[in-house]
């Protein structure tokens, strides 16, 4: 058993949590780990002379964050740009040497000593604030421990850019709200998440922690300053309202929406669904830039809706009009279910099953002197098949039934229950 970590302080005097076995930061074990499969991540950490168990209390370490009580951080955590007093990314512009962007050898100049580099411009805004890694070695530790929960659908997008309608939300006031509305889209098979000029600024953690393990969605969420740019490579946008508004505009209900929706994507088209604030919805201005108007059937005396539930009505649609949609979800040993009777692994029961079973419950019957008189007889009898023929029994239930039957037929009268 290794070392679980030690803490080594840096030539800048920063405490960093080293994993002893490798000599690299724990934060480089908890993004390898993340990035890839559990099984995969086992095994490379085993080669490396490790066992599962280490592996838990690194994972352990890092997501209760015990690395604060030695005041240390890894390189590449947000509680590194928090520590170094980091609010904005003009703070951490000015506290890094040349930033590098992108391959054209871009670079933004700072009066710091530590270069960075990032992909795009895109990508500074989205990284600059560094990876909440506790989430993730979280996220780790729940496959480390309890295995995949899900076998064919991963924490990722289910379908192709442009194959799902972009949920757009408009100033959206509470991260809580992004969060749930993020669980919503990920229930039923939504991935593209816009938020025009959220209120407590984009990235937020509190989002994450609502998103109940949609972080994909959470992650590869887009903030906007404005409406044009959010809508601006979508065909066609449906705006959804509660109030009517004197505009000519196609009205939809949710399942009308969702058709259009998805004769709009077959021909090729990006469409959006656009979702108002919390408090007041949307304006009668920006209504107007969309192509539909949606309206969802409620209570005309309370007629308001949740942020996350209006996405989750809409959402519902969207999932119910999909032919390949499962009932539930799918795990390792959960396989997709369809509307009807679930037989697992029964069977219904063929006739001559059920013959065999008639015979059995009447030849009891006739010992017992149960059909009395004996002209009844045929009457009872065949009510009794019409009963037990509208049960539809499985194969296993009328195996049970005839266990019954041979039960009652051994009892004698004296003898103990």
């Amino acid at each position: 058993m290794t070392t679980i970590a030690i803490v080594l302080a840096r030539g800048d005097g920063r405490p960093v949590p080293i994993v002893a076995l490798t000599g690299e930061p724990l934060s480089r074990l908890v993004h390898g780990a993340h990035e890839s499969a559990i099984d995969e991540a086992v095994a490379h950490w085993e080669a490396r002379g490790g066992d599962r168990d280490s592996l838990d209390a690194l994972l352990v370490y890092c997501a209760e964050r015990r690395c604060a009580d030695s005041d240390a951080t890894c390189p590449g955590c947000r509680r590194r740009t928090e520590a170094d007093g980091l609010a904005t990314l003009d703070d951490y512009i000015a506290a890094q040497g040349p930033i590098a962007i992108g391959r054209d050898d871009v670079t933004v100049a700072g009066s710091g000593s530590r270069p960075a580099s990032f992909a795009g411009m895109e990508d500074l805004w989205r990284r600059w604030a560094g990876e909440e890694y506790w989430f993730w070695a979280r996220r780790v530790l729940r496959k480390l421990r309890h295995g995949v929960r899900r076998a064919h659908i991963q924490g990722e997008p289910v379908a192709g850019l442009g194959e799902t309608p972009a949920v757009i939300l408009m100033e959206p006031q509470l991260a809580d709200n992004i969060g749930m509305v993020a669980r919503a889209m990920a229930n039923f098979g939504l991935d593209d998440l816009r938020l025009i000029a959220p209120r407590d600024g984009w990235p937020n953690e509190k989002a994450r922690v609502a998103a109940s393990g949609a972080n994909y969605i959470i992650d590869d969420a887009v903030a906007y300053a404005g409406l044009p740019a959010a809508l601006g490579d979508l065909n066609w946008v449906a705006a959804t309202t509660a109030r009517q508004r004197d505009l000519r505009k196609p009205v939809l209900t949710p399942e009308t929406a969702v058709a259009e929706l998805r004769r709009r994507i077959a021909g090729g088209e990006r469409v959006g669904l656009l979702f108002g604030r919390e408090r007041n919805g949307l304006e009668t201005d920006e209504v107007a830039n969309a192509d539909a108007l949606i309206m969802i059937p409620v209570n005309s005396r309370f007629a308001s809706l949740n942020l996350a539930q209006a996405v989750l009505i809409l959402g519902y649609e969207w999932m119910r009009s999909d032919p390949g949609q499962s009932l539930g979800r799918v795990t390792t040993f959960e396989q997709p279910l369809a509307e009807g009777l679930y037989l697992g692994e029964d069977r219904p029961a063929t006739k001559a099953e059920l013959f065999g079973f008639f015979e059995h419950i009447e030849g009891a019957l006739d010992r017992i002197g149960f059909f009395h008189p004996l002209e009844r007889r045929p009457t009872v009898v065949r009510a009794m098949r019409t009963m037990f023929s509208r049960l539809a029994p499985t194969a296993q239930e009328v195996r049970t039934l005839r266990g019954i039957v041979a039960a009652f037929a051994k009892w004698r009268p004296g003898r103990d229950a």
